[in-house]
C-alpha cells in the first residue's frame, strides 16, 4: 500500500507537467483515463495519512480531481485539468485557516508527531507558522488560478514549476528560522 501511495504522490506533484506532455502527445480521453485512476488512487490511499486533516485533503483533492477530470473529458475541454492545483491550494487553506481555532494549529499537531512535549515558545511559533503558510494558499491559489486562464504552457510553468519552488523556499526559510528558535530557546 505504501509503493502505491508513494507513485500517486510522485504522480500527483508532477500533475502539471503530466497533463501538459499527455494533452499534447494523447488528448483528452487518454489523459482522462489516467487520472481518474490516479485520483480515485489518492481517495483511498489517503485512509493511510496520519492527521484526520491530511486525510481529508487527500480524499477532497481526489474527489475534486476525478470531478474536474470528468468534466473535462465530458466537455473535450483541457481547461477543466488546469484547476486541479486551485483546488489544491483551496482544501490547504482551509485545512490551515480552521486549523487555528482549534486549539492545536496542523503545524503544532505535525509537530508533535515528532515531539509530544513542545514548549509553551513552540506552541506559539507553530500558530506563526500557519498563519504564513494561510497567506502563502491564499497568494499561491490566486495565482495558480490566474494561469487556468492563460496559456498551457504558463500554466504547467508556474504550478509544475514556480509554485513548488516557491514552496520549497518558503519551507526552507520557516526550517532555518525554526532552527535559530529551537538553539536560542526564544
Amino acid at each position: 500500500m505504501r509503493l502505491i501511495a508513494l507513485l500517486s504522490a510522485i504522480t500527483l506533484l508532477a500533475y502539471p507537467f503530466a497533463v501538459y506532455y499527455g494533452l499534447n502527445n494523447y488528448g483528452i480521453g487518454s489523459v482522462a483515463i489516467v487520472l481518474v485512476v490516479l485520483f480515485t488512487l489518492r481517495i483511498f490511499v489517503g485512509n493511510s495519512v496520519p492527521l484526520k486533516e491530511l486525510k481529508y485533503i487527500a480524499w477532497l483533492s481526489g474527489i475534486s480531481g476525478v470531478v474536474l477530470t470528468l468534466l473535462g473529458m465530458i466537455f473535450k475541454d483541457e481547461g477543466w485539468f488546469t484547476f486541479y492545483p486551485v483546488m489544491v491550494n483551496l482544501f490547504m487553506l482551509i485545512v490551515f485557516v480552521t486549523s487555528l481555532f482549534q486549539k492545536q494549529s496542523i503545524i503544532e499537531r505535525l509537530a508533535r508527531l515528532q515531539d509530544p512535549n513542545l514548549p509553551d515558545t513552540a506552541i506559539l511559533y507553530t500558530r506563526k507558522v500557519t498563519v504564513v503558510w494561510s497567506v502563502f494558499f491564499v497568494i499561491n491559489g490566486l495565482t495558480s488560478l490566474t494561469t487556468c486562464f492563460l496559456t498551457m504552457e504558463i500554466w504547467t510553468l508556474y504550478n509544475g514549476l514556480i509554485s513548488y519552488l516557491l514552496m520549497g523556499t518558503l519551507f526552507s526559510i520557516e526550517f532555518i528560522i525554526r532552527k535559530r528558535v529551537q538553539t536560542s530557546g526564544a
